[in-house]
């Protein structure tokens, strides 16, 4: 298994430097009907209802075909590899992962936005507020300082599962423009 290491420091290589790659986005879908859904937990409490619920509402509201891929890291810190990768190419055709709610698991939540976006795969990633600077700082060392995700209120873990559905269905609209390229 390949191991990748981040440079914290920023002073890794560059876009267009020895080394460095450029990270341009996944080409989108216009819509999700018919679409494969991965969802991707980083084992963050709520995390994984959350991922839930939205694909609920993607496949209900929204057409996609099925959530065809659901799987929880093994470290919520720790970006995800080749093997996961392959894993949902082969069974997705949009990833959605979160959620950021953390120092750690949010830099991480961004890294493997941008690693499911370079591997071909539009990726929704869901951070709370708090946690806006760390992702930022993480799509800098991944070498795509304006890399953006969907932020919502902080804290997540505490929230009810009630709560939980009510913010799944309130950020809906963000996911899937983000996911389509739709502005919306």
């Amino acid at each position: 298994m390949t191991q990748m290491i981040l440079d914290p420091t920023g002073r890794g290589p560059r876009p267009g430097t020895a080394g460095g790659e450029a990270t341009a986005l996944a080409v989108r879908p216009s819509s999700l009907s018919g679409a494969r859904i991965g969802l991707l937990d980083n084992t963050k409490h709520n995390a994984l209802l959350f991922l839930q619920a939205v694909g609920e509402l993607l496949v209900a509201e929204h057409g996609a075909a099925s959530v065809g891929i659901v799987e929880t890291k093994e470290n919520f810190s720790v970006p995800v590899g080749e093997e996961i990768i392959s894993r949902y190419r082969a069974a997705s055709d949009v990833v959605v992962t979160g959620v950021g709610d953390c120092g750690s698991c949010s830099a991480a939540a961004v890294a493997d936005g941008i690693t499911f976006e370079r591997a071909g795969l539009p990726a929704a990633v869901v951070l709370t507020d708090a946690f806006d600077v760390t992702g930022r700082t993480m799509a800098g060392v991944q070498g795509a300082p304006d890399y953006a995700w969907i932020t919502t209120q902080h804290p997540m873990a505490v929230l009810t599962e009630d709560e939980v559905r009510v913010r799944a269905r309130t950020l809906l609209p963000q996911i899937v423009a983000t996911l389509t390229g739709s502005g919306a």
